[in-house]
């Protein structure tokens, strides 16, 4: 069995913003019957979906999902 030599750096989160980064996402879901709209680069569309759901079915009640992507890096002066 091979010895492994094992040695603590330190990390940070922080949101991902390259260019290559996923887009944040906004969706919908209706807290009365657990419908959800699909998830969309901006809000509006996330909202609009929850209007429409209210006028059908006159459920008042709603909860926002934002998908963020999160990077997690070497903190500053550590060494892998």
């Amino acid at each position: 069995m091979k010895k492994a030599v094992l040695r603590f750096v330190a990390w940070t989160i922080a949101p991902h913003q390259a260019p290559d980064a996923e887009p944040i996402t906004h969706a919908m879901q209706c807290a009365a019957c657990g419908e959800k709209s699909l998830s969309f680069e901006d809000v509006e569309p996330a909202q609009l979906w929850a209007l429409k759901h209210a006028g059908r079915t006159r459920h008042d009640a709603y909860r926002e999902a934002i998908t963020r992507p999160w990077r997690a890096l070497p903190a500053e002066g550590a060494s892998l």
